[in-house]
């Protein structure tokens, strides 16, 4: 009888994880077609003869509605449930990206991107605030790091995607093979959504605001390590195609650049929580500036593409560890019943940052050169890094 047993306890085991697969599957393969969609864009617009200045107006498109929108997404979400939100981010996602094959031109770009930043948080803003609720508190850590685990691929497989698909089938096609990547998340939640978490619907306490979470002095300092570092991470996604263009790279190195950033948030993410049981969250996060600051130093110094390749990598082990840490703290932090809200909130601060930085660093690209573009954000990590050192103890 000892065998059955332990084929039930084992078919158990596995049942209870595959909620959490399933939506790191859907996490994958989502993001996979919205982050090369920024590959696609830039690349697609430089090739239209746009500037830096235009491109970085693209980039911060994607930010607009999430700036406005996400803590509203948030209260949706703790409302309704995951299901419905999930499925109107991955199927505007999709819509979005076929509208440059049918309308190709400079104009349709900007209605793409803003559509992207509108629709995706959808999806995002609601996986990062049920998250948390899947199995057992103990499941915690391990959760949110499959999540990231699930974005890290999603890096790698998009933007090498996009730059494979530009090269060999050209710039319109590739936006079709990364509207493919969202078919499967949106039939798995339009036809078997049981997978997901059953939560109660929950209703904000009457006059409850988002600027109360924003006054909970830890909860104030994750919403802006975790903003400073998105900062980052937009940043190089932004200027890498702009740098790597100018140089001459073709667009499958680019595309590889910076899939190698997506290996290695992939693999600092695998080692996360052994590296979490032996620091503490705000010690991790600390750390991730300063290594994020020390390659970002580098870049502006290489033109080879193994020698970027090198720089990405270091890039994407301290930015890699720095964002599921923040999911985790802020998820811990926040009040029973508006994880998403609070989800919702730490998007918006981030999406002020996307806003910013691709227009201000676009701008400063265009009047001075790629030199400044780096290092100004380098001086920016660090500074950053020691005011969060101290306002996270």
């Amino acid at each position: 009888m000892r065998a059955p047993q332990s084929y039930r306890r084992h078919a158990d085991s596995f049942m209870s994880r595959t909620p959490i697969y399933l939506i790191t599957l859907m996490c994958a393969l989502n993001h996979s077609g919205f982050g090369g969609s920024r590959v696609a864009i830039s690349l697609y617009a430089l090739e239209l003869g746009v500037n830096q200045f235009t491109v970085g107006i693209l980039m911060a498109l994607y930010a607009l509605s999430p700036m406005l929108l996400a803590v509203a997404i948030g209260r949706f979400a703790d409302r309704v449930g995951p299901r419905l939100p999930m499925l109107l981010g991955t199927v505007g996602v999709g819509v979005a990206l076929v509208l440059p094959p049918i309308f190709p031109g400079v104009a349709t770009l900007y209605v793409v991107a803003f559509l992207l930043g509108s629709t995706f948080p959808l999806f995002f803003v609601t996986v990062h605030g049920m998250t948390g609720d899947i199995g057992a508190p103990e499941d915690r850590a391990r959760n949110y790091a499959l999540v990231s685990l699930g974005f890290s691929a999603a890096g790698f497989v998009g933007p090498f995607s996009a730059g494979l698909a530009i090269d060999h089938i050209g710039h319109l096609p590739a936006f079709m093979v990364l509207a493919a990547f969202t078919v499967a998340p949106a039939l798995l939640l339009w036809l078997r959504p049981g997978f997901l978490p059953k939560r109660a619907p929950h209703v904000a306490a009457k006059g409850a605001s988002a600027l109360d979470l924003w006054r909970i002095p830890r909860l104030r300092n994750t919403f802006l390590a975790s903003g400073i570092l998105s900062a980052a991470w937009d940043l190089f996604q932004f200027y890498l195609p702009v740098y790597g263009h100018q140089i001459g790279l073709s667009a499958s190195a680019i595309g590889a650049i910076l899939a190698v950033f997506a290996l290695a948030t992939f693999i600092i993410r695998l080692g996360l929580p052994r590296l979490s049981r032996r620091y503490r969250e705000e010690g991790i996060i600390t750390g991730a500036f300063f290594v994020a600051a020390f390659a970002f130093a580098l870049f502006p110094f290489f033109q080879h593409a193994v020698a970027l390749a090198a720089c990405a990598f270091v890039l994407g082990l301290g930015l890699g560890c720095g964002q599921p840490m923040s999911m985790s703290l802020i998820y811990v932090l926040s009040p029973r019943g508006r994880a998403a809200e609070s989800s919702g909130l730490r998007v918006m601060v981030n999406n002020v940052m996307h806003l910013v930085v691709p227009v201000a660093f676009g701008s400063l690209g265009t009047a001075f050169g790629y030199m400044p573009v780096f290092l100004s954000n380098t001086a920016m990590l660090v500074g950053a890094g020691e005011l969060i050192r101290r306002g996270l103890r």
